[in-house]
């Protein structure tokens, strides 16, 4: 786990609570559900959310935890504003891997068997101690996500079990875009070599074929807030300047002095940037951002062209 998130677990687990922005109306209460037959949901972060949201439909009343881009998730600290909320859920979608380990304090101050919880990791059978915490940008990681929100929505709802499986349907056919251009992405640039600074983007990075030349060690220690070594920023600065890499990929959410040295270096170097995010920016639907963070690496790769942000 970062340090930056032990930090935001001890703050949870003080307050046994979070703070909430919600995708649907934060209201929703067993008696409200009752009436309307909506599944009460909450999601740590907006992109689970959203998925939540696009196969219960008008069946999932759902809240998000975490939604801001502008914030890093990293030092989330729960408030006491939306415990009533996490309460009431039936179904709860979490990452897993210590990254929103707050979710698994909460939980465990409102027990209620009837609740279906999944874990994302727990789900790709990822152990917590998997370095990259990131799962959502994996291709592989949605579509089990997504088929497990609608076994558990049908469960809870047997009723609507065919809404759910029409709905999972479309979801799946919608990530075909998104899919199709990761390989077209690969077939004409595999081994493209990049650097970044956190490991936010590296499972797509991956899925693309890229060559990230950014050491782990140095991405984990931005990502979990340690100090770089000399050796390290030397590393990275030669990446930049002597124009080993063609894409310089940088968590957008988190920009500290050094990662701002590193900007300016990939930037007098000529090098495109492009930002990625750790939840889901405004006015996006997750296939649309994940296809819009591919579209944006192809513009660097072939038109030497930044998006630092969406």
């Amino acid at each position: 786990m970062s340090l930056r998130r032990m930090a935001a677990v001890a703050a949870a687990t003080a307050a046994v609570s979070m703070l909430a922005a919600a995708c649907t109306p934060s209201s929703a209460t067993p008696t409200a559900t009752a009436r309307s037959g909506a599944v009460v949901a909450v999601a740590a972060e907006n992109q689970y959310a959203n998925v939540i949201a696009q196969i219960g439909g008008k069946y999932a009343r759902v809240t998000a935890v975490e939604s801001n881009p502008n914030t890093d998730p990293h030092s989330f600290e729960a408030s006491a504003s939306v415990s009533q909320v996490v309460g009431a859920a039936e179904l709860i979608v979490q990452n897993g891997i210590g990254y929103d380990s707050y979710m698994n304090t909460i939980e465990s101050g409102s027990p209620n068997p009837a609740r279906q919880v999944i874990n994302a990791a727990h789900l790709l059978g990822l152990p917590d101690s998997t370095p990259n915490p990131h799962l959502w940008y994996s291709p592989t990681t949605m579509p089990a996500v997504a088929r497990a929100i609608a076994d558990d929505l049908s469960k809870l709802r047997p009723a609507h079990r065919a809404y759910f499986r029409a709905s999972l349907a479309r979801f799946d056919a919608s990530l075909r875009p998104w899919l199709s251009a990761i390989a077209s992405f690969r077939a004409a640039h595999r081994g493209t070599p990049v650097a970044t600074t956190e490991p936010v983007g590296d499972y797509l990075l991956q899925a693309l074929g890229t060559r990230n030349l950014t050491p782990f060690g140095l991405q984990a220690d931005i990502m979990n807030g340690v100090d770089l070594s000399p050796q390290y920023v030397t590393l990275q600065d030669k990446l930049l300047a002597q124009h080993k890499v063609k894409v310089f990929v940088y968590n957008q959410q988190v920009v500290d002095s050094v990662t701002q040295a590193f900007l300016a270096a990939a930037r007098s170097a000529g090098i495109p940037v492009v930002g990625v995010y750790e939840t889901m920016p405004t006015g996006y639907s997750y296939q649309s951002w994940m296809l819009a963070e591919v579209r944006a690496l192809q513009k660097a790769v072939t038109g030497k062209g930044s998006t630092q942000k969406l």
